[in-house]
């Protein structure tokens, strides 16, 4: 099974193209978060047409797991806290949006929301409690935010992740957790675009602009997760402990 993961395309279409374009070379394409950019000069209302549009797509070519992120909230839920109400309402089959849980052979996946309160973040600790029950021989989380104080949340000058998500991974131990939101934390000493919190992986791409998106490939099959940039490529061996500094490869 091979896996892409890309997050934080905050409207970029070229980097949507870029992922529709090679979204069947992959069993699943996962993407963490901020479809939508608030800043952009396109109404909220009208990327959100235009992205339900790419995701729809997208799900005829091969599996897909989108999340929510900060940037893509347009309403509220029962409890008054904000909400992408937009995913849910574009919610079809072949696709898990946030909430969402979802087998595939032996691989276990819940699709986390973007929760915006304490009553969002208790509904996501309900999520996983409810997800580890029928966990599999592999369970992927897909989750915006980086976990706090990992290289995966920092910015070059502090950290910026998720305190919650850190808990839940060292209480459950998932085999991968796939996020995004720092966009620089890849290419700041001292980040990272993998990390290891026990026995579990954590990635996110960061972003870059231009029409390829930064990405990860992790391949379950040949046991190794794949970084790439316009920086280069950079690779880990998921059978072996994480050593940094990680190995980088050669250009193709």
């Amino acid at each position: 099974m091979k896996l892409l993961l890309v997050s934080d395309l905050h409207y970029a279409l070229k980097q949507f193209d870029w992922v529709y374009g090679v979204a069947e070379r992959f069993d699943i394409v996962a993407i963490a978060g901020d479809h939508l950019d608030i800043s952009a000069i396109a109404a909220v209302e009208a990327q959100i047409v235009v992205i339900s549009m790419y995701l729809n797509r997208l799900r005829a070519k091969t599996r897909l797991l989108v999340s929510s992120g900060n940037h893509d909230l347009d309403g509220r839920g029962g409890d008054g806290e904000r909400v992408a109400a937009w995913l849910s309402r574009g919610r079809l089959p072949g696709m898990a949006v946030d909430g969402d849980f979802m087998e595939i052979e032996d691989v276990a996946i819940t699709v986390c929301p973007w929760w915006d309160g304490p009553l969002g973040c208790a509904a996501v600790d309900r999520q996983l409690a409810r997800d580890a029950r029928q966990r599999g021989a592999r369970w992927i989380w897909v989750y915006h935010a980086p976990p706090d104080q990992s290289p995966l949340s920092w910015t070059g000058t502090r950290h910026y992740g998720d305190a919650e998500l850190l808990g839940w991974i060292r209480q459950y131990q998932p085999d991968f957790v796939l996020t995004g939101h720092i966009h620089q934390s890849p290419f700041r000493a001292g980040g990272s675009w993998v990390d290891r919190i026990g026995q579990t992986w954590v990635f996110n791409a960061g972003r870059q602009t231009g029409p390829c998106p930064t990405h990860v490939i992790i391949d379950l099959g040949e046991r190794r997760a794949i970084w790439s940039s316009s920086a280069g490529k950079q690779v880990v061996n998921l059978e072996k402990p994480l050593t940094r500094p990680v190995a980088a490869l050669s250009p193709a």
